[in-house]
């Protein structure tokens, strides 16, 4: 007997055929993912990041980087301040939202043009996640080599460290 023949004359093959077919449309999955926690309450209490808190761009061209990102990109002028401090005297900051994500535009004053780039001061490209536990993942980047720029994260819930792959990282506790 031919399959055709089988499944034309037993509605136990069409069943098997319609669930196969809604399993697949429904991604359903026989394995399971060993990485994730077991339960809510494991996922709650490990450290991990939680979200994007925002975008720094040290800003080179800033007629070309307001066009882009306000007039091409759609983003809007949330705020702007001028900072005062040590390496910081004069440096415009201004915050662009899209929806939930901002983005921080800085300028440098003229005085501080040679500071811009390394880790260490706030005018460099880098992005801020927000984590959950910034003790514990601190402790394990320096554990794996890693050097924080703020060794004090525990107390002031910040750091900035370079990735492998010379990225500016900032990590946030901040609720």
């Amino acid at each position: 007997m031919d399959i055709e023949n089988h499944t034309k004359s037993s509605p136990i093959w069409r069943y098997c055929i319609l669930a196969v077919f809604i399993l697949s449309c429904t991604n359903y999955s026989y394995t399971q993912d060993t990485d994730l926690p077991s339960s809510d309450e494991e996922s709650n209490t490990q450290a991990r990041v939680t979200g994007l808190r925002y975008i720094s761009v040290h800003v080179l061209e800033l007629e070309k980087t307001l066009k882009l990102y306000r007039e091409i990109l759609g983003f809007k002028l949330d705020n702007a301040e001028v900072l005062h401090g040590p390496g910081l005297e004069g440096m415009l900051v201004m915050k662009l939202k899209a929806n939930d994500l901002t983005i921080g535009l800085s300028v440098t004053a003229p005085e501080f043009i040679h500071t811009i780039g390394p880790v260490g001061n706030t005018n460099h490209n880098h992005f801020m996640l927000k984590v959950n536990d910034i003790v514990t993942i601190g402790d394990k980047l320096k554990a794996e080599g890693y050097e924080l720029e703020n060794e004090n994260y525990a107390r002031d819930k910040y750091t900035f460290f370079v990735g492998p792959n010379g990225e500016i990282i900032g990590l946030s506790s901040y609720e």
